[in-house]
């Protein structure tokens, strides 16, 4: 089989259980390299706690993850020393927060915000740095000429598109999202998911991104996952299930944001 048929991540009957509720359950997918995956539900569906179980920041009470990395190796997460967890989220992964004000530091520039990934990955040379610092403004849609100004200074648009930066300048093979796009007004939503789409198909990205809103999923997903009680109910293709949900958690998903 060749690489771009072998999934770059695989979960298989994941489990996470809070006090002998489900967090999620019994969940099994695969995802390919350069795919964006949608994990759509209401609050308390479950998505939050699969996307950080997914990403390691929660751990599993059952089941099994696999993770291939970029030199080809099969990686069993669940079983990864805490070190290698480390080295994965500093070199392969991404994680954008929803509220980017816990995804950027407060206490230093934008320019060091997104340098500081470099820094973690072995850049030493700080005129490469910032200059890299400055195409990834630009590439975000930020102005070159702040990034000597504090995280504060900025929009909450501009925050999450500087957190984005922050997370793509080290090249990850994997991001993960945890509702993008949530507080923003619906201007600057469109503007970021522009954004967001151009990115992921231009670097290839594979990401897994959860939201609550299905216009989200319906712009930036391949395919999707929608989730209920913990559970996932109803994947495919994304504009296969969202013109055409089978289950009736879906179709009512649906049928409250969508024109019939």
């Amino acid at each position: 089989m060749t690489q771009a048929f072998t999934p770059l991540l695989r979960a298989r009957h994941l489990t996470k259980q809070y006090g002998g509720r489900n967090g999620c359950r019994d969940v099994s997918f695969d995802l390919y390299p350069g795919e964006v995956l949608c994990i759509v539900g209401e609050s308390g569906s479950g998505k939050t706690t699969l996307l950080n179980t997914l990403a390691l920041r929660t751990e599993a009470d059952a089941g099994a993850l696999d993770y291939v990395d970029a030199n080809g190796e099969t990686l069993d997460l669940l079983t990864l020393s805490e070190p290698r967890r480390r080295l994965l989220a500093r070199t392969e992964w991404g994680f954008v927060q929803q509220n980017p004000r816990d995804g950027l530091r407060a206490g230093v520039s934008a320019g060091a915000n997104i340098g500081e990934p470099l820094m973690a990955v072995g850049a030493r040379h700080y005129g490469r740095i910032r200059q890299t610092a400055q195409q990834w403004m630009q590439r975000v849609e930020l102005d070159a000429a702040r990034i000597d100004e504090l995280p504060a200074a900025f929009s909450g648009g501009m925050q999450q598109r500087l957190q984005i930066a922050r997370n793509l300048v080290t090249g990850p093979r994997l991001v993960f999202m945890d509702e993008p796009t949530a507080g923003l007004d619906v201007s600057v939503q469109a503007r970021l998911l522009d954004l967001l789409r151009t990115l992921t198909t231009t670097l290839h990205l594979s990401v897994l991104i959860v939201t609550h809103d299905i216009g989200v999923a319906r712009l930036l997903a391949h395919r999707l996952m929608v989730m209920q009680g913990g559970a996932v109910v109803e994947s495919g293709l994304t504009d296969q299930v969202l013109d055409d949900p089978q289950h009736p958690y879906t179709q009512t998903l649906v049928a409250s944001v969508l024109p019939v």
